[in-house]
């Protein structure tokens, strides 16, 4: 049931059989059908989730109600460590009030540790605290990356750094969503599809 979460924890660190066990009984699996609002502007995140599979989607929404893609989520051997993770990060590290809507996409098996859980794996086991640092390293990093390309790379670079990545999810995610993603209007995208397709 959670060896997909084992493997992606060994890509960092390798726990122990008693370790392992104690990271293993703190989880518990959780299962959203399609159109479910997992969690909503204003909440408090109050676990960290693991997509096992399916597509959920976090989104903000401007003063008008207009809504902007902040972050796709699935998990096959494309998927970056922030797509693996369904979370308000920064809600769930400070306990504090939400910016983001997550809704699912497409129907999702997803495993959940709360956030009293992960203080305890951090407090009792050495390696825990040491795969929390990584991974807030590793979603810093990305961020950074993902700021500086939407400011410095073309509309076309962006869209074919996705194809080179994640083509599938272009039929599996609404066109203005995924525009929304790169930062672009769904026509643009319509273009760049087309060029893409030539």
């Amino acid at each position: 049931m959670y060896e997909r979460y084992k493997t992606f924890i060994n890509r960092y660190i390798s726990l122990g059989a008693f370790s392992w066990k104690l990271f293993e009984s703190k989880l518990t699996t959780i299962d959203y059908p399609k159109g479910s609002i997992i969690h909503s502007i204003g909440d408090i995140a109050p676990r960290l989730l693991f997509i096992n599979s399916g597509i959920a989607r976090a989104y903000t929404l401007d003063e008008n109600g207009k809504d902007y893609t902040f972050s796709i989520y699935f998990n096959d051997e494309n998927a970056h460590m922030t797509n693996l993770f369904v979370v308000d990060y920064e809600s769930f590290v400070n306990q504090s009030p939400s910016r983001l809507e997550i809704e699912v996409l497409e129907d999702c098996e997803m495993i959940a540790l709360k956030y009293k859980d992960v203080e305890f794996i951090y407090n009792r086991l050495k390696k825990g605290e040491r795969f929390g640092r990584l991974m807030n390293q590793e979603a810093y990093s990305y961020s950074h990356h993902r700021i500086l390309d939407l400011q410095s790379k073309s509309a076309k670079e962006r869209f074919e750094d996705f194809m080179a990545h994640t083509p599938y999810l272009l039929d599996k995610v609404p066109q203005y969503q995924i525009a929304s993603l790169l930062g672009i209007t769904p026509e643009h995208l319509s273009r760049l599809k087309k060029g893409y397709q030539k």
